[in-house]
């Protein structure tokens, strides 16, 4: 179904990373793109540079994201807005699930909840998950985040079989790791937080883009209108998934 088939988008997440990447494609491919986030003053940016159309909502506000976002005629959902946070379960706050809880599953539900139903109406719509290789596969810390990834995983599933009969279409994206501004938001977002996350986790490393990601949503789009891409695991040619530890106990 290629981009011509479409008219319209919106993308959470979309003053920075991944999601900003995004915007700017659609945008080139002429939709005209709805830019969710909370920070006004990068969307207000975006929406110069890019001619988007800027929603400044905390996407954990549902009523203040439907008095936004409801009835708007969307073509392309792309829930790309998450959260992470560092440690476990047992050194996770209150408000740490809270937010991933929220940002991560709540908000994809209710988003969907909200736009799907006209895409039902108007037999046409693509959802696309931004989820992660945290919802496919275990490895240590940031039990929440893996969760929460776990569920959309399953949603993105769960959508197809809602709107089976329709021309809906429904893909997950599931990167390793990106080239992003979350390991410094999880270090408290200043400066110098930004470079000592860039020094232990991209320095050297050769990662994945936001290029990357934004080639395998088009990727995904311009599959002929009779196919679904499903699921697309996309990960550095030198991170795996894979390991097994097997903790030994002398009493």
């Amino acid at each position: 179904m290629p981009y011509s088939d479409y008219r319209t988008a919106l993308v959470t997440g979309a003053s920075t990373g991944m999601g900003e990447a995004t915007v700017q494609r659609f945008t080139e491919r002429g939709l005209t793109v709805h830019a969710v986030a909370r920070n006004a003053d990068r969307l207000a940016a975006l929406a110069e540079k890019t001619g988007a159309i800027p929603h400044a909502v905390d996407l954990r506000d549902t009523a203040a994201v439907e008095t936004e976002l409801a009835g708007l005629p969307i073509d392309v959902l792309v829930n790309n807005a998450g959260v992470s946070r560092q440690g476990n379960v047992l050194s996770a706050t209150a408000a740490d699930l809270d937010d991933m809880v929220d940002v991560n599953l709540r908000a994809v539900l209710q988003l969907t909840r909200i736009l799907l139903p006209g895409m039902v109406e108007r037999d046409l719509g693509h959802i696309v998950n931004i989820s992660s290789i945290a919802g496919l596969y275990n490895f240590f810390g940031h039990t929440a985040y893996h969760a929460t990834k776990a569920a959309v995983h399953q949603i993105s599933r769960q959508i197809r079989n809602d709107t089976v009969g329709k021309r809906i279409r429904v893909t997950e994206i599931c990167p390793g790791r990106v080239e992003t501004e979350i390991f410094g938001r999880n270090l408290g977002g200043t400066p110098e937080a930004m470079k000592q996350a860039w020094e232990t986790f991209y320095e050297g490393y050769e990662s994945l883009t936001t290029d990357d990601i934004v080639g395998s949503i088009e990727f995904a789009i311009e599959a002929p209108r009779h196919a679904n891409i499903g699921l697309i695991e996309i990960m550095p040619t030198f991170q795996v998934p894979g390991g097994l530890t097997f903790d030994r106990r002398s009493e």
